[in-house]
């Protein structure tokens, strides 16, 4: 049995104004940094085995405030990437829908053999995008003999592997959040991911917490 932290990647300014990211290469925003090292304190005596991180930005940013007050590094694997969304890559939400409204539809409805136009990038479906990441996890957990490992991703990583944990084909609607600098905790049985723990970000309400004490004290002082 292997244990997975599977850790979405901090905000960035794109994920604030809710503008699509898929493969392009985002870095953290400064709130984002905040959370990164956020976690990096909650999980530095928390034994892992090993850290891994899609290549992206956002992610590695991530798994390396996690790794280095440990001095462990960080191993990069681009199977666990975010989804490429072709053309949709770099637009707000609010207009996709307007400039693709057919693709926007499938979208969704979470079409799982749907392609969407291609962008700088050639878009994924859902299926394929699914298999990569769900397969990426478990070779990942079962290269070698891990006891518990850290894997930082991205949100739509974070939902396939949810969905493989739950049973849940893309046709239930998602009625889960997926929240940035979020721990999630999976188990590997047999080759199966089972999900232990979801969305936890306790971590970040205390650091919001510590920085109100800190206004609070501030404010006293003068």
């Amino acid at each position: 049995m292997t244990e997975i932290l599977l850790i979405r990647h901090g905000e960035t300014a794109w994920n604030a104004i809710r503008r699509l990211q898929g493969h392009l290469d985002i870095p953290l925003s400064e709130e984002g940094l905040r959370q990164a090292a956020l976690l990096g304190q909650v999980l530095r005596d928390e034994p892992l085995d090993a850290i891994f991180s899609s290549d992206l930005h956002r992610a590695y940013q991530t798994a390396q405030a996690v790794a280095l007050p440990r001095g462990m590094p960080v191993q990069v694997d681009r199977g666990l990437r975010e989804r490429c969304y072709g053309a949709f890559e770099g637009m707000l939400y609010a207009d996709i829908g307007a400039r693709y409204p057919e693709a926007y539809r499938a979208w969704q409805a979470r079409e799982i053999d749907y392609r969407f136009p291609e962008g700088v990038h050639v878009a994924e479906t859902l299926r394929e995008f699914s298999g990569r990441t769900v397969d990426a996890i478990v070779r990942i957990a079962t290269a070698k003999p891990y006891r518990r490992i850290a894997l930082v991703a991205h949100g739509g990583v974070l939902e396939c592997a949810y969905r493989a944990a739950q049973g849940l084909g893309f046709d239930h609607a998602r009625d889960f959040d997926i929240l940035n600098a979020s721990i999630n905790r999976f188990v590997l049985e047999q080759g199966r991911l089972k999900m232990v723990q979801w969305g936890d970000i306790a971590h970040l309400e205390a650091g919001e917490s510590l920085a109100l004490d800190e206004i609070d004290r501030a404010a006293a002082d003068r």
